[in-house]
């Protein structure tokens, strides 16, 4: 029987400013069984698919992605803001509400034999994952799936990353945001 991941997501109303739903996963990670079941979900929606690694966005993709790495028995590639990496690295710039920031991989983790899964935490305006999609693209690797535990649709996210050409699998929706 599977569980309604759902209900483990707490959600706190006017954070992290007035008017702002926020969708707390560490709820759902707290629950043993439903961190496990979410992971396992996401992995068996991608099963069979030949990657060659999950790519996680800092921080929470870290949780999720890491444990859909080892579900699927591929490495993990650790997408980071700037400056968090040692050694040589490339980099993708992507738009914020007030400015421009960057995340970061390792130069030689990614070539053309590579595929890679995406995975994250939550889906919202999209910005992000777009630009860690394109950032993998960058490197040759094969970019064309991305999951996430939570997607607010209102915010257009996963359409945007429809837009190229990437399928996006959610496990939970939330209207608002």
């Amino acid at each position: 029987m599977s569980l309604d991941l759902k209900s483990l997501v707490r959600t706190i109303p006017d954070y992290p400013k007035k008017g702002i739903l926020f969708r707390d996963i560490t709820t759902l990670i707290e629950h043993p069984e439903g961190f496990r079941e979410s992971v396992e979900r996401i992995a068996d929606a991608h099963r069979g698919m030949d990657f060659t690694h999950v790519a996680g966005i800092e921080a929470r993709g870290f949780i999720f992605g890491a444990g859909v790495a080892i579900a699927l028995g591929v490495g993990f590639v650790p997408v980071r803001k700037r400056g968090k990496l040692p050694g040589q690295t490339i980099g993708q710039n992507y738009v914020l509400e007030y400015g421009v920031d960057t995340i970061e991989i390792h130069a030689d983790v990614l070539s053309n034999v590579h595929k890679v899964l995406l995975v994250d935490d939550l889906i919202a305006t999209g910005g992000t994952a777009i630009a860690a999609v394109n950032l993998m693209r960058r490197t040759g690797a094969i970019c064309d799936n991305a999951a996430f535990a939570i997607d607010l649709p209102e915010l257009g996210g996963a359409a945007k990353l429809a837009a190229e050409n990437v399928a996006v699998h959610s496990l939970i929706a939330f209207e608002g945001h």
